[in-house]
């Protein structure tokens, strides 16, 4: 039996699909579109397993987002693959009026149904007395009380679930045929369908049914048309039938003290939080916290995961015979793998944050905030999020998007978050601000290079802005950019829900992103190792001369080799292929090698300096890197290569460029398309490559 939990957002939903799965669950997309997919299974009493899927939550049967969509698809459509046999409805005990409507129209679908009061425990405290017995009897379905946060009643609702079948259909809760009876009749025969209700949401949806074929979707609107059918008319109609349905089931089932919402403790903490001057500072303090976190906290768990994978290239060149084989296990997939795990502190980290603020009903504020300023650059109040975790590692970040309802400002967060100065940027900016700038203080206070720093990463944020704003006249949609938001009360985080977010968030990462990018990695490697025959044995023939043999020692012998190997080998001949593209730039052919080299991570551009300028150890000794590049020279104009200007035109491409797999693969991954990152990509290039243009030809 398959049972699917439909609810309001924020009604616990989440919570209660993870107690009933517990780690029996996975996390997917429905079909052709990226719209998160929970399933999981749950033992019964009787113990049989069911499969629970968590769809969307929504609001109404009236889909104004992607999300509740996909929930108006799957419950009109019994082929879908994810049509349930049963529904739980999970309401807020503490809101019935509002979460009751959703409910009747999910009934008046006539699928059985199993209406769940979550946070019953809370509707206590708040002195609201809900007669359980004589509202499932006006309701005709099983009413369980339950609190998923406290485990409360799980197992009755898991009875209840295996009765359900054994039990008649509810009643209905309005006459849906009296509001448009015709029209309802002729879909219901053309269209061979059962449900009066169903046959009424047709009329309504029928546009965006994907189900729905061509021809039939013509002969809906065509039967609109014959029977003047005025859809606003129609469920403003249907809504006014329903509160009144509701307001009688309330009447005589629940019994609720006044209370005054300012003097609870929730209205208390938002006159600071939602205000206009404190909740922005308190906002800012928030984000300090969680800066520090993902910097500070990450550094120790990353520090530990990089020493294991030296350990463990350590013990593979002791143990594994020199080789093609161990040159593509170690410098391959083990480098390929250690750049995929080394992510797991920060987005662990970030995800946990986000799942805290989340829980604790805190985020809910923070999109309250910021969406008046956001929309007027075309995003969305849900996009900050995503945007500060970009300074972090916009991986992470754009798995974040998905709290998004609109699909324009998603996907417009999504095009703009890899603009956000990440903490892969950090070497790149540190190495050749230590070029280029003096290590000077002006006023006595503030340092140079810090400023230089700053401004980067201040460049990299008014760029997504600016680039947000030009994406929002460019990106046309139907679909309308809502912004409903429920504020709901403050709770203490779940931390058992807490760490199950972080474990799901980084076995996607790590599952379904570490694929592309270990895959891409063993390409690089590959072209950074091989060359055209000749040329590499020419070059092997040159080191063991008695010119090299005498005058160096062999350690000398081998990196001078490497990086000769290194010129010559297909990266290499790439990077001198390149080099009239990018001398515009400021650039010569050992930077075009590690423009291409850092594309599978930024970070590996200082490495690939060191191994081009035949440097040892280079993250322990960054000063010899430093005073190779220093003195390094053109060979064209004999100048030096590192100047204020190629520096700055270097550093601004790195701020602008897409030089990063694991930020397309999870683009791709998110977007179910390679259209966006494809898009993506090359706006990022020639942003990148026309604003270092610019710099260098400004500060030559």
């Amino acid at each position: 039996m398959r049972v699917a939990l439909v609810g309001n957002p924020n009604t616990g939903k989440s919570t209660l699909f993870n107690s009933l799965t517990g780690l029996n669950q996975k996390v997917g997309n429905f079909p052709g579109i990226t719209v998160d997919k929970k399933t999981g299974t749950t033992k019964l009493p009787n113990g049989k397993h069911v499969e629970i899927i968590d769809l969307p939550g929504c609001y109404s049967l009236y889909p104004k987002s992607r999300d509740e969509a996909i929930v108006l698809e799957v419950l009109t459509n019994p082929k879908n693959a994810s049509h349930p046999d049963l529904i739980v409805v999970v309401v807020d005990a503490t809101n019935l009026k509002r979460n009751l409507l959703l409910f009747t129209q999910v009934a008046d679908l006539k699928i059985p149904i199993i209406l769940a009061l979550n946070m019953s425990d809370a509707a206590r405290k708040e002195k609201i007395l809900i007669d359980v017995d004589k509202m499932s009897q006006k309701l005709g379905v099983q009413v369980v009380p339950i609190s998923a946060r406290k485990n409360e009643n799980i197992e009755l609702l898991k009875q209840a679930i295996a009765d359900a079948p054994g039990i008649a259909l509810q009643k209905q809760s309005i006459e849906v045929c009296e509001i448009a009876p015709a029209l309802i009749s002729q879909i219901k025969q053309d269209i061979r369908i059962k449900e009066d209700y169903v046959a009424l949401l047709l009329a309504h949806q029928h546009e965006i049914l994907d189900y729905l074929t061509e021809e039939e979707s013509n002969h809906i609107e065509s039967l609109e048309q014959a029977n003047a059918f005025q859809p606003q008319h129609s469920q403003t109609k249907e809504t006014i039938a329903r509160y009144d349905f509701i307001s009688t089931v309330l009447q005589e089932s629940v019994k609720q003290m006044p209370k005054n919402i300012a003097e609870t403790p929730t209205g208390k903490i938002d006159r600071i939080l939602t205000h206009r001057v404190w909740g922005f500072v308190s906002f800012l303090a928030i984000l300090l916290l969680i800066f520090q976190a993902i910097f500070a906290w990450a550094e120790y768990p990353m520090g530990l995961i990089e020493s294991f994978f030296a350990w463990l290239d350590e013990i593979g060149r002791q143990y594994i015979p020199e080789g093609v084989l161990a040159d593509l296990l170690l410098d391959g997939i083990l480098a390929g793998l250690g750049g995929v795990l080394v992510f797991i502190p920060q987005i662990a980290i970030l995800f946990g944050f986000i799942a805290i603020l989340e829980d604790t009903g805190y985020m809910a504020r923070i999109t309250f905030l910021m969406d008046k300023i956001m929309r007027k650059v075309g995003l969305n109040g849900k996009s900050v999020v995503p945007m500060i975790g970009g300074l972090a590692c916009a991986v992470p970040s754009i798995m974040a998007t998905r709290n998004i309802e609109s699909w324009k400002d998603r996907i417009i967060t999504i095009m703009v978050t890899p603009l956000i100065s990440c903490a892969a940027r950090l070497p790149v900016y540190t190495l050749l601000i230590s070029l280029v700038v003096p290590n000077d203080k002006i006023w006595g206070f503030f340092n140079l290079q810090g400023l230089a720093l700053m401004g980067m990463y201040l460049i990299g944020t008014i760029g997504a802005i600016v680039v947000a704003w030009v994406m929002k006249k460019v990106i046309k949609t139907k679909e309308k950019s809502y912004f409903i938001l429920e504020l709901p009360v403050y709770r203490a985080p779940r931390w058992k829900n807490v760490f199950l977010t972080m474990y799901e968030k980084v076995k996607t990462f790590v599952l379904q992103v570490g694929k592309v990018i270990i895959a891409m990695s063993i390409v690089l490697w590959v072209l950074a190792t091989y060359g055209p025959p000749g040329r590499m044995e020419a070059i092997e023939e040159k080191y063991q001369t008695e010119d090299y043999v005498n005058n160096y020692s062999e350690e000398e012998r081998q990196f001078l080799e490497s990086a000769e190997k290194l010129e010559n080998s297909y990266v290499g001949i790439l990077g001198k292929t390149i080099e009239p593209a990018i001398r515009p730039l400021g650039f010569d052919w050992k930077i075009g090698i590690a423009l291409i080299t850092s594309f599978a991570a930024r970070e590996v551009f200082v490495g690939t300096m060191a191994t081009i300028y035949s440097v040892e150890e280079p993250e322990d000794d960054t000063s010899t890197i430093r005073q190779k590049m220093l003195s390094s020279k053109d060979s064209i104009t004999g100048k030096p290569i590192y100047t204020v200007a190629s520096a700055f035109s270097l550093m601004i491409f790195y701020a602008f460029a897409m030089q990063c797999i694991s930020t397309i693969a999870v683009v791709h991954r998110e977007t179910k398309s390679w259209k966006w990152p494809i898009i993506q990509l090359t706006y990022m290039t020639a942003l990148a490559y026309f604003s270092s243009l610019l710099v260098f030809q400004l500060l030559k």
